[in-house]
């Protein structure tokens, strides 16, 4: 049996009451920005908020999914598409990558249609830093309209 790589997810927590659905289908059919898993096992070890705006968990939350032995943080699509998106994302990645020495990915299941139209015509993804950002969980029309 192979060494399943160990992920944790991070959500927003505008989304505290979220079941997980659309992140958890994206990791099992290895879509989004869990496509980078294709042909792998793959562990959910962790799952949790970032606690709100500033996010006051992020301080915290690595040190138990470490313990648990999680090699990949996923930043969940939700802190891309809340509106606003979450303006804090950039500074998650850099403190847990930098703190725990572990990688830190932006996105988890495939950006919805309905997100992307609306976030388009609104501009609040126009810019440069963006386009890396949104980079793991974009996918083609169809995808994304099937997350919708």
């Amino acid at each position: 049996m192979s060494n399943p790589t160990k992920i944790g997810i991070v959500i927003c927590d505008r989304y505290r009451r979220c079941a997980g659905g659309k992140c958890l289908r994206a990791l099992n059919n290895r879509e989004g920005a869990f496509s980078r898993y294709a042909g792998r096992d793959v562990q959910l070890v962790g799952y949790t908020t970032c606690a709100g705006c500033p996010g006051g968990n992020v301080e915290y939350l690595g040190d138990e999914m470490v313990r648990n032995g999680v090699q990949v943080i996923h930043l969940a699509t939700g802190l891309l598409v809340g509106y606003p998106p979450c303006p804090h994302i950039e500074t998650f990645k850099e403190f847990l990558e930098g703190r725990y020495g572990i990688e830190v990915v932006v996105g988890t299941h495939p950006i919805p249609q309905n997100y992307f139209d609306t976030h388009t015509r609104l501009g609040s993804w126009d810019g440069e830093k963006w386009l890396t950002v949104l980079a793991p969980a974009m996918a083609d029309e169809a995808m994304r309209k099937a997350y919708d």
